[in-house]
């Protein structure tokens, strides 16, 4: 996926749905995160700084 695809920790207003939690460039993470979230919520904290959300 293109880097336009990825969504920084803390970012609101997103569709709702599953998010996954990818490297910088959005590669995969050992034990990513997976967090689902509602319309208009804020994506949560990642593990590692400089980390990303990517909607599955």
């Amino acid at each position: 996926m293109s880097n336009k695809n990825l969504i920084p920790p803390g970012t609101d207003n997103k569709p709702s749905g599953q998010y996954v939690e990818v490297g910088p460039r959005g590669g995969e993470v050992k034990n990513a995160r997976t967090v689902t979230i509602d319309k208009g919520d804020r994506l949560p904290p990642t593990q590692e700084k400089g980390r990303k959300w990517q909607r599955k």
